[in-house]
């Protein structure tokens, strides 16, 4: 059979995609990254915000559109919405041929098998116990030929009130540290050169599995695999951010000087209402550190507003915030009161209006910020890794340490002579383009 995979959502949904493909592989099946002329659509969710599982019903619309026509046999719904929503997903998902949660993925090959071979048109549902340790199964990695996720562990203990993801993903596992390193060898012989470090807090990695923190013992591994020439790490929680991590980030070479370090906020009444560990000033005190510590480094963080209970002055002092620390890169999102969460039954709920007004300011304020930096980048010379060749503008692209990808934009090369894909140039930056960069290469 063809099976086609659409993955929504995040980068641990991604590398769970690439598992099933994988899996769908070895059982002998072709695979596609769409679903036209498929025998079999296989569409993995994301369940996180309501703003997600609508993009996933919207997406399963389209795929019952061709299966109406006769152009599409079977859908499969997997990863997190189908494990959110179990009891509901006849409901939300009908005519789909089965369902596969976030701890099933491996075992995809014998839903594909059931269905070549007919038999009880029933869907069928495989939700594995998702407090189990993280199965290990190699992927077909999507998306660049040069740069691959790393998952370390799966699932979090860190309860925030806004949030659904232990009861969708479970308890924090981490992965076996041989297991990290032989994938990362695996990924490095087939031609990637950055692994980007995940977990929904890679900061915690091997607290539970050796009873300490051991993510700087593992980067300083990461860094001896041949072939890899950058590590990038993403998803650290503020109040573990330690001296000795800071000083791995800083003293190996192969780790971009590029920190993801997710804050939400900086308001004390909100962080304790969200239930994360640490205070505004902490918070204050490690971007600080981080700044004298790692000459260079580029920061990216996320933020919430409107979080139940956010006065006006909460939100002044998360602006201002941002006024201080300029922040080179920032997510930022309107609170989104997701059923089940603890935030969603609180006093307080800010008004839609409020909450899409705050986050136009904070995301203007970010704007500025983040343009700033890129036209002080001109003039300044950045390693570049060359990831293709841009039809419509004519020009080669690639990143830089700074740009982390699908969410930092590019930079554009400009050279007198043809690049190779998958190779490092030493690039002159000359331009900034709407939050996006223009290099001379050589």
């Amino acid at each position: 059979m063809k099976v086609g995979f659409i993955s929504l959502g995040c980068s641990k949904n991604q590398v769970n995609c690439e598992q099933m493909m994988w899996q769908t592989h070895v059982a002998g099946h072709e695979l596609s990254l769409s679903a036209e002329d498929c025998d079999v659509a296989v569409i993995n969710t994301c369940g996180f915000l309501q703003e997600a599982c609508q993009e996933a019903m919207e997406e399963f619309g389209k795929l019952r559109a061709l299966q109406e026509a006769g152009r599409l046999r079977h859908i499969l719904v997997t990863g997190c919405m189908a494990q959110r929503y179990q009891e509901e997903l006849d409901q939300r998902f009908p005519g789909a041929s089965g369902f596969v949660g976030v701890s099933g993925y491996e075992k995809i090959g014998e839903v594909l098998a059931s269905l070549k071979g007919g038999g009880d048109s029933t869907p069928q549902r495989i939700f594995e116990d998702n407090s189990a340790p993280v199965p290990e199964t190699d992927r077909v990695v999507i998306g660049s030929e040069y740069s691959a996720y790393l998952r370390i562990a799966e699932g979090c203990d860190n309860r925030c009130t806004y949030c659904v993801i232990p009861s969708i993903r479970g308890p924090f596992r981490s992965r076996p540290m041989e297991e990290i390193l032989r994938e990362a060898a695996s990924l490095a012989a087939d031609g990637i050169r950055e692994v980007i470090v995940i977990a929904q807090d890679i900061t915690r990695y091997g607290l539970d599995l050796y009873g300490q923190r051991r993510l700087p013992e593992l980067l300083r591994a990461l860094c001896q695999v041949e072939g890899i020439d950058w590590v990038r790490v993403h998803y650290l929680y503020p109040d573990e951010v330690t001296e000795e991590l800071i000083e791995t980030i800083a003293g190996e070479e192969k780790i971009v000087k590029y920190i993801d370090l997710p804050i939400q906020h900086i308001s004390d009444r909100i962080l304790q209402a969200m239930h994360r560990r640490g205070t505004g000033a902490e918070i204050r005190a490690t971007f600080r550190r981080l700044r004298e510590r790692i000459p260079g480094v580029v920061i990216r963080t996320s933020l919430i507003t409107g979080f139940p209970g956010e006065t006006e002055a909460d939100f002044e002092e998360l602006c201002e915030f941002l006024r201080e620390f300029k922040l080179e890169r920032a997510g930022i999102f309107a609170y989104s009161p997701e059923p089940g969460s603890p935030a969603s039954a609180m006093d307080n709920q800010v008004e839609l209006a409020e909450k899409r007004r705050r986050l136009e300011l904070l995301t203007q304020l970010q704007m500025e910020v983040t343009d700033r930096y890129c036209e002080e980048r001109v003039g300044k010379t950045v390693t570049v890794l060359c990831e293709g060749f841009d039809e419509e503008s004519g020009r080669y692209w690639g990143r830089s340490g700074a740009e982390s990808p699908g969410i930092d934009g590019v930079i554009y090369l400009e050279s007198s002579e043809d690049l190779e894909p998958g190779q490092f140039y030493e690039v002159t930056i000359t331009a900034a383009e709407d939050g996006e960069s223009v290099g001379e290469v050589g």
